[in-house]
């Protein structure tokens, strides 16, 4: 009973960890579920909901129909999320406001070790291995860079959002709130949260439950079918997002949401002394290295203590 306390409470804290990572434009939860060693599971979890789920809800009942689509940990990781979205997403907006450079140092060390991560968990048996992690590095490069575009708000153009969002964020190395933010969405989103505007949320809410099914599928045949390829391609999408996270940008241009907020949406990497040359403010480069070593020296640690927990624990299925 111990055991599986340990084990569910573990996959709640990871699941907080993926939501707190969300909330920031530029690093996805998928990230931390491929740190955390829990992405594959998820996917395929995922994948088991669909109309079979309601056949053996019907034949079998509910709780086969549960343990079908793998209910307590999809529960224990969601419930996760959930928790810090509504807790620790605060603390995150007040240290990325107060404190950008560090929090995106840590962020950056943390991406720098789960690409180093990945990397060891590959077989480069032949160039075309390489091609997929240097296209997937590509690929989130160009999103990165992308300039943000403007779209109506329309009911079918939100769904399409969320189905585009939330694909995005079980993705490692792409951002959900960045791919809205560059489709011009986030605002619009935000907005309709503030005002409660009851289509709009549904709209999006829709496409976020039908992209979210449809491509965990995708993402499950893709691992069951080429792993070694599929594997290099989400490397390639995290090594590309490194320079999202890079802590010191200058920024170009700025778009104002419905508070009165600045939120930047062209931005240049710069070195950190030319940060301080330009910009007249600190660098932070001392506290900024610590930060990202540690950031570094936590997935190592996460990855220790979960090889350490899934040999003691019963599995969840």
């Amino acid at each position: 009973m111990t055991k599986l306390f340990k084990h569910y409470f573990l996959l709640v804290v990871r699941g907080m960890a993926m939501g707190a990572a969300d909330v920031v434009p530029g690093v996805s939860g998928g990230t931390i579920a491929f740190i955390s060693g829990i992405y594959e599971e998820l996917i395929n979890s995922l994948k088991s909901i669909g109309p079979k789920t309601v056949l053996i809800w019907k034949n079998q009942g509910l709780k086969a129909a549960w343990r079908s689509i793998n209910g307590n940990f999809l529960l224990a990781v969601f419930g996760g999320v959930l928790i810090s979205l509504f807790s620790l997403s605060k603390l995150i907006d007040v240290a990325l406001h107060q404190y950008p450079i560090l929090v995106w140092a840590f962020f950056w060390g943390l991406v720098v070790a789960s690409v180093w991560h990945l990397v060891r968990q590959i077989k480069f048996e032949n160039l075309t291995i390489w091609a997929w992690m240097a296209f997937g590095a590509f690929v989130a490069l160009g999103i990165s860079i992308a300039k943000p575009v403007a779209l109506p708000a329309y009911w079918w153009v939100l769904m399409l959002g969320g189905a585009v969002a939330i694909c995005a964020m079980i993705l490692p190395g792409i951002s959900g709130s960045f791919i809205l933010l560059l489709l011009g969405l986030y605002p619009i989103f935000i907005d309709a949260l503030a005002t409660f505007n009851i289509v709009l949320l549904a709209s999006f809410g829709a496409g976020c439950v039908i992209g979210l099914i449809c491509f965990s599928r995708l993402l499950s045949w893709l691992l069951a079918r080429y792993h070694y390829q599929t594997l290099a391609l989400l490397t390639g999408f995290l090594i590309g997002s490194l320079n999202v996270i890079w802590p010191w940008k200058l920024v170009h241009e700025v778009r104002v949401d419905r508070h009165g907020d600045a939120i930047p949406v062209v931005q240049e990497n710069v070195l950190p002394n030319v940060y301080a040359e330009v910009s007249g403010q600190a660098s932070y480069l001392t506290e900024a290295l610590i930060l990202a070593f540690f950031g570094f020296a936590l997935v190592l640690f996460i990855e220790f203590f979960y090889k350490k927990w899934s040999s003691a624990t019963p599995n969840s299925h």
